[in-house]
C-alpha cells in the first residue's frame, strides 16, 4: 500500500516514466520514420517534464529577494526547458525534411522496404 501511496503522491514522475518508456518503445519497435520522430518527440518532451518535476519547489517564489519570503525557487531549469524545447522543434523539423528527402529517393519511408531496396 505504500507503493501505491508513493505512486500517488508523486504522480507526475510516474507519467514521466511513462511518456519516456512509450516514445522509447515507439523508436524502437517501429520501422516508420514518422513513427519513430513522433516518439523522439514524446521521448523529448517527457524529459522535459523530468525536468520542470525537479526544479519545482513547493511554496517557492520567483527569485526576488523580499522579507516576505524565504523560500525561492530556481529559475535554471525552466530556462534551460526553454532552450530544449527550440532544439525539439529543430530536431523535428530536420528529421521531417530527411524523411521527405528519403521518400522522394526511395518512395517509400519503412525502414525494411529501404534495406532491402539497398541491400543492406
Amino acid at each position: 500500500m505504500q507503493a501505491l501511496d508513493a505512486i500517488v503522491q508523486n504522480y507526475n514522475y510516474a507519467i514521466t516514466v511513462f511518456l519516456m518508456v512509450s516514445g522509447l518503445y515507439i523508436v524502437i519497435a517501429s520501422g516508420n520514420m514518422i513513427k519513430k520522430i513522433v516518439g523522439l518527440s514524446l521521448f523529448q518532451t517527457s524529459v522535459y517534464l523530468l525536468y520542470i518535476s525537479a526544479g519545482k519547489i513547493l511554496g517557492g517564489t520567483a527569485p526576488i529577494i523580499d522579507r516576505n519570503y524565504t523560500i525561492y525557487s530556481n529559475p535554471l531549469p525552466h530556462v534551460l526547458i526553454l532552450t530544449a524545447i527550440v532544439v525539439g522543434i529543430a530536431t523535428v523539423a530536420l528529421g521531417l525534411a530527411i524523411v521527405a528527402r528519403i521518400h522522394e529517393e526511395y518512395g517509400t519511408i519503412e525502414e525494411d522496404e529501404i534495406f532491402k531496396e539497398t541491400g543492406l
